[in-house]
Parts: structure tokens; C-alpha cells; sequence
């Protein structure tokens, strides 16, 4: 609030009179009149000035749903010039994998996690409920960081299609719900930069599971390169097969868990210089969804 002060001045010398002469006499008249002090006049305020509104945040991108109303899947962007490529990671977890944890095995990869941050590289991280209920700590600070966005990997890891790859499988009717308590376990973690995509795990989906997911409203996201680290050994392999396969608007599938992916930190130290030497840049799956072709 601006203070308001009295201001002290001297009358006008005569009526329409400011000091200068104007006939016989006149100043004579001012110099002897008498001094009258002003009225305190109180200033202008001033205008009150207001920070323009911050522009509302964008939201992700998603897909149209698909045939008789299905679940949309996206898998990379449309041709495109524009030399773009998402690294996806997926933090994988059971529901049952809790005693082993427990024992000492580690299904986090924290050392990837603070070499994408060293190297800048944004990130999706398709997370299950599960893995951010083991590891909070780590959901939060993956969460809360703008390098990165949280996709939902289901709570369970279990399968939303049969066979795929040996896990248990998810009943039709419980799909929309196991979705939904990852959702939650996000949220007690901290978990605050999430986007409506999905991943089923093992990329293992058909109809019936597009259409019992179609009321959750996301959009699937499934990928053009496999990476093949998982339970991979070697990690020069893994790189050459994620450099042979990119292209401009690919989405690459990997993993954030030293359990069943060892060596994808190293992978990722080779495949990311290599990419941007030749003129790619890293992007979140959202960024990549927002691609228009060429």
C-alpha cells in the first residue's frame, strides 16, 4: 500500500497570477501577500498492475478410441523428418515378486535412472503399482521430475492377454480395476507427473482386453524397437540392435529394473551419444505422440 503524504507548497500569487509580471504593481502584490499552506493532496494511485495468467498447461496427447469403441494403441509416430526418438523404460514388478525384494533382489535401477538425468535424456517410465509400492522413494522422485513423465504398466504385471511369456493372467472383469489401483499406489507414492498411457504388460493385448480398458480412456503404448535387453548379458548387442532399428519417429522399448535388465544402464550409455551424433533428439512419448507426418 503506498503511504500517503501531506504535501507542503506556497499559494499562487494571485488570482491566474504564477509569478510573472503582468502590469504595475503586480509583483510587488506577491511578494508581500501571505503564505498559506496547501491542502495535503493525497497522490494518484498507482495503476494496479497484474502478472499476465500463466498459459494452462497442455494436456498429454491421447488417441482416438478405436473400432467399436476399443482401446487406441499407439506404437511410434507417423513419418516424419523431424529425427525423434523415445526411450520408454519399463519398471517392472509382480504382485508376487514382494518376498524376493524382500530377500535382496533388485528389481530398481536407480544408476539408469541418474544417468538419463547426467545425459538429459527425457523419459517415459511405464511403472507398475507394484514397483512404486516397493520402491516410494524413488516413484516420488521420478515422479516429481519434469525430465520424466509415469505411464501406467498395470499394479500387477500380470497378463492382460494369454499366453504371454509364462505370467499369470488377469481376469476380463478385473483389468479396469488393476489399472486403477496402480493409478492409486502413484498417487500415495507422490507420484505427480503421470500421463493417460498404458502398457500392457508384455505387450500382450487382444480385443477383449482393448475393450475392457476403454472406459479407463488411455491410450495404449506399445513400440517399433525392441531392445532386447531383457535378461540380456551383453550390452554392446543390445545397443547395435536398438542402432539398427531407430528411425526417425521410433519408440524404443527398455527396462528399469537390474533383476531382469543388467545391462541396459551400459547399453543406453553407447546408444545415446551415438543417436544424437547422428542428429537425433530424445523426446517423451507424449512429445513423440504430438508428431505430425511429413
Amino acid at each position: 500500500m503506498v503511504a500517503l503524504g501531506a504535501v507542503l507548497g506556497t499559494a499562487p500569487t494571485g488570482c491566474g497570477m504564477d509569478g510573472a509580471a503582468t502590469g504595475s504593481g503586480a509583483a510587488d502584490v506577491g511578494a508581500h501577500a501571505p503564505q498559506r499552506t496547501a491542502l495535503p493532496v493525497p497522490p494518484s494511485p498507482s495503476p494496479s498492475v497484474e502478472a499476465p495468467p500463466a498459459p494452462a498447461p497442455s494436456k498429454p496427447p491421447v488417441l482416438a478410441p478405436g473400432p467399436a469403441g476399443l482401446t487406441p494403441v499407439f506404437e511410434r509416430a507417423p513419418t516424419t523428418a523431424d529425427k525423434v526418438v523415445a526411450l520408454t523404460f519399463d519398471a517392472d514388478m509382480t504382485a508376487d515378486e514382494g518376498p524376493r525384494a524382500e530377500a535382496g533382489e533388485h528389481f530398481d535401477n536407480p544408476g539408469l535412472i541418474a544417468l538419463l538425468r547426467r545425459l538429459k535424456v527425457p523419459s517415459t517410465v511405464f511403472m507398475t503399482g507394484r514397483w512404486a509400492e516397493q520402491y516410494p522413494e524413488q516413484a516420488r522422485s521420478i515422479g516429481t521430475d519434469p525430465l520424466f513423465e509415469v505411464a501406467n504398466h498395470s499394479y500387477s504385471h500380470y497378463a492382460f492377454a494369454s499366453p504371454c511369456y509364462g505370467l499369470p493372467t488377469v481376469a476380463e472383469d478385473d483389468m479396469r480395476a488393476d489399472v486403477e489401483r496402480a493409478s492409486a499406489a502413484f498417487r500415495r507414492a507422490g507420484v505427480r507427473n503421470t500421463v493417460p498411457y498404458f502398457r500392457f504388460p508384455g505387450g500382450c493385448h487382444d480385443d477383449a482386453s482393448r475393450r475392457a480398458l476403454a472406459p479407463a480412456k488411455v491410450t495404449a503404448v506399445q513400440w517399433d524397437v525392441v531392445s532386447g535387453d531383457a535378461f540380456a548379458t551383453d550390452a554392446d548387442a543390445v545397443a547395435e540392435q536398438v542402432l539398427a532399428g531407430v528411425e526417425p519417429g521410433s519408440l524404443v522399448v527398455m527396462h528399469c529394473t537390474r533383476s531382469a535388465a543388467p545391462v541396459t544402464d551400459e547399453a543406453v550409455r553407447r546408444v545415446v551419444p551415438e543417436l544424437r551424433e547422428r542428429g537425433y533428439r530424445f523426446v517423451k512419448v507424449s512429445d513423440l505422440m504430438r508428431t505430425r507426418p511429413s
